[in-house]
């Protein structure tokens, strides 16, 4: 059948009730298909249908309030989701935590690969990744609330090793974009900031007879240099033109989120708290010329400033799970985009690619951390959140870096003649004897032989095969009151070194080279 060119809202008739929905789509409006979700939420909204979805999405999608995945977030409209990051939608998580639906949480690589691996008809996907985190069936699973019963992991052995395998999906819609469609029903994302997983989602519905919604900004006459074709026709079903569809949340079409030149030269906005200035400088040292480097959400992502700043981004190999290379990261709502990026993967190559040890220095965020050196972003006090990418990453990095304060609500430091001075201590511990949940297991990457430091406004903690161990500290810190006094455990102690003093140099002062 020939690809049809149809509105939303007729495109909304095709999801019918308990159907499985793949959302190819990251957070800030990348690739998301806003007007096709609007137009099925829509439906539900004055139809009552469809009801009883499943949805499966890998990275996060929203803007914590209205679009993205927030369009399916209504009790009875969504009865199973399984995704990899759940923050940009507080109202699915808010059904979640009440058990008004089935909730699953996997690492945001293997959901992409899993689109793969179901679009050909294979046994789901097997992998070393999630081993001994909340994904491995002898902790969570990847249940993330008591409503979520179904086993969808199980572990391997093969040749001696152990691995996860990853049961199949069965997809019977994806809803994908692209940003043009050409006569033949080809599909092209010119002015898409990355292309994620929309391949993978095509192919997961049509391997499993069902069908592909693509939206697109614009119609082209003729056809698509075949380079530049994302979804081929012979993967797509239906084509929603919708003229008034943006780039991002924030942008109509900024041609610096595509197009493969240097960005433009501008002022880098200051590191303003000294928190996250002396944590993303002191994290900025473990990275080298030449390195491939990763930087994930939040306090980590400073790291690109800092380098910025030195005058050695330039130097380093960015890589993003959305499958960018180079460019300068965007940061906030529009994280996992860049400016003016070198070189674009689908998600699902570019977590292949990571699996095959390629980076160097990851920089990762730090919820909580304890003796083990296990580390929690994905679950807390009950609340589903969900790690990204983090798992995938993390697992297979040579070196991870994990930034955070060293305690959270009320903390308050200043640097005052290269000294750290707490003016008042944080209300809530971030190093604990225990984790409520396993997102980087410590013992299993110590086991591996991989570097994983641990880095705070105050100290620096090195995993090792005993644990977590203190290896710096702050000019100005006493250890015993300002570190030991606030730990329910104690770490590893041997030499203990001051952190560099550069690290605390005036906060949005130039910084030297390392």
């Amino acid at each position: 059948m020939p690809v049809q060119i149809v509105s939303a809202d007729e495109a909304a008739q095709h999801v019918q009730d308990g159907h499985t929905v793949a959302l190819a789509a990251n957070g800030g409006g990348q690739l998301e298909p806003t007007a096709v979700i609007a137009a099925v939420e829509r439906r539900f909204r004055t139809a009552g249908t469809p009801r009883g979805l499943r949805l499966v999405h890998a990275l996060g999608v929203g803007d914590r309030d209205k679009r993205g995945v927030n369009g399916f977030a209504h009790e009875g409209m969504t009865t199973r989701v399984i995704g990899g990051h759940w923050t940009w939608s507080p109202a699915m998580m808010a059904l979640a935590a009440e058990n008004k639906l089935e909730a699953y949480v996997l690492p945001a690589g293997v959901i992409t690969h899993l689109f793969r691996e179901s679009g050909a008809r294979r046994p789901g996907y097997i992998t070393r990744t999630g081993l001994h985190t909340f994904a491995d069936p002898r902790n969570q699973g990847g249940r993330a609330n008591s409503s979520a019963r179904e086993e969808l992991v199980e572990v391997l052995e093969l040749d001696g090793q152990e691995y996860l395998r990853y049961r199949p999906l069965h997809v019977d819609i994806a809803l994908v974009r692209g940003t043009e469609v050409d006569e033949l029903g080809n599909i092209g994302a010119d002015a898409e900031p990355a292309i994620l997983d929309a391949l993978e989602a095509a192919q997961a519905a049509r391997g499993c007879g069902g069908t592909v919604i693509v939206q697109v900004k614009r119609r082209i006459a003729g056809r698509l240099d075949p380079r530049r074709v994302l979804l081929p026709a012979a993967l797509v079903d239906y084509v929603v033109v919708e003229p008034a569809q943006m780039q991002t949340y924030l942008t109509e079409e900024d041609p610096g989120l595509f197009h493969p030149v240097p960005a433009e030269e501008s002022v880098a906005e200051p590191i303003t708290d000294p928190i996250r200035a002396v944590v993303a400088r002191r994290a900025a040292l473990e990275v080298s010329a030449g390195d491939v480097l990763n930087l994930g959400f939040g306090m980590s992502a400073d790291v690109a400033k800092v380098l910025r700043e030195q005058g050695r981004l330039d130097t380093v190999q960015l890589a993003v799970e959305q499958g960018l290379y180079g460019g300068e990261p965007e940061l906030g709502d529009l994280f996992g985009m860049s400016r003016g990026p070198a070189a674009r993967v689908s998600s699902a190559v570019q977590f292949d690619i990571f699996a095959g040890g390629i980076i160097d220095v990851t920089c990762l965020g730090m919820a909580q951390v304890d003796a083990r050196g296990n580390v929690n972003v994905s679950s807390f006090g009950g609340k589903v959140m969900g790690p990204g990418g983090f798992v995938d990453i993390s697992q297979n990095a040579r070196t991870a870096v994990f930034c955070g304060a060293f305690r959270a609500k009320g903390l308050r430091v200043h640097v005052e003649d290269g000294r750290l001075v707490i003016d008042s201590e944080g209300a809530v511990a971030k190093f604990v004897p225990e984790v409520e949940q396993v997102t980087y297991a410590g013992p299993f990457a110590a086991g591996e032989g991989r570097r994983a430091l641990y880095v705070t406004e105050r100290c620096v903690f090195e995993l090792t095969p005993a644990g977590l161990a203190l290896t710096e500290v702050a000019p100005g810190i006493d250890v015993e009151r300002d570190i030991l006094a606030h730990l329910d455990f104690r770490p590893v102690i041997g030499e203990i070194r001051p952190m560099a003093a550069e690290v605390f140099a005036p906060v949005a002062a130039t910084l030297p080279l390392p």
